[in-house]
């Protein structure tokens, strides 16, 4: 099993920045692709970004492209998430997830990973 925990989220006005982590554990070895996503009260979780095992390639949802950046640090079993330019609208629980892929393949649907955390509230105030 692999354990994923998410830390980073907090309270932000308008403009700011958050770093996300997500600290993985356990069996942590093979291709694991990771993804961010993100649900906010009485909507449903969405896609945020997404990341390979390579690293290589990198996907984004189309409302946060060019403010956020996806990246991992395989050696640290550590996942990043930096988000800039933040907007009310950001304001969710932050869910980073890992699942098997190709080595340069990302996930981009949330059935596709098996291993989640438990999330991490972010809160932009305007």
């Amino acid at each position: 099993q692999v354990q994923l925990v998410e830390s980073g989220g907090g309270l932000v006005q308008a403009g700011g920045s958050l770093r996300l982590s997500c600290a993985a554990s356990g069996r942590t070895f093979g291709p694991y692709a990771m993804g961010w996503f993100r649900q906010a009260p009485g909507k449903e979780r969405e896609f945020v970004a997404a990341i390979g095992w390579s690293g290589r390639r990198k996907d984004y949802a189309d409302s946060v492209k060019g403010r956020v950046s996806i990246s991992k640090d395989n050696a640290k079993n550590t996942g990043f998430l930096q988000m800039n330019s933040l907007k009310p609208e950001d304001t969710s629980v932050y869910y980073c997830a890992a699942g098997l892929a190709g080595s340069d393949d990302t996930i981009l649907m949330a059935p596709g990973y098996r291993h989640w955390g438990q999330g991490t509230q972010v809160t932009v105030s305007s």
